[in-house]
């Protein structure tokens, strides 16, 4: 069978890995993100960050708040770098979130920004519970547990 092309297109811009740390990671969506001309060519250059940011249903609306995105120097009208962006879902998409922040107690934390295959930016948001310290500690020993595992079986000592 052809093997599918490479899209060119693709390329991750930021990555939020200490989230997958943090927080208990239930499920996740694709959303798009409304950005001004100047955030999209700083964009990029690949300069921005997610770590520090969080998503918030307020008045019926999706808001990623706190994302930093360089000022673009070429740009005649910059934009400021950590205001709050409206990010794109369904309806029904926002309810199902509204009910998971307010009722169940999760948080919307971004994972991973990226241009999808159509050079559009898209944000991927995951449901998430907070972990406690100790559930950190069991999810380091069981990371650590699988390398020497690893370890063993590739050098069989």
């Amino acid at each position: 069978m052809a093997k599918k092309p490479e899209n060119k297109n693709y390329k991750v811009i930021a990555d939020n890995r200490r989230a997958r740390y943090d927080y208990a990671i239930e499920d996740d969506l694709e959303v798009g993100i409304i950005l001004t001309g100047s955030e999209v060519k700083s964009l990029r250059t690949g300069q921005s960050n997610i770590a520090d940011s969080y998503a918030s249903v307020d008045d019926g609306e999706l808001w990623l708040t706190n994302a930093y995105i360089a000022p673009y120097e070429r740009a005649m009208f910059t934009h400021e770098e950590r205001r709050k962006r409206k990010l794109l879902v369904s309806k029904r998409e926002l309810a199902r979130l509204w009910n998971a922040t307010k009722r169940e107690g999760m948080t919307l934390v971004p994972l991973v920004m990226y241009f999808n295959d159509r050079g559009l930016v898209k944000l991927k948001i995951a449901t998430a519970k907070g972990k406690k310290n100790h559930d950190k500690r069991q999810t380091e020993a069981k990371r650590d547990w699988g390398r020497q595992k690893q370890r063993l079986l590739r050098h069989g000592d």
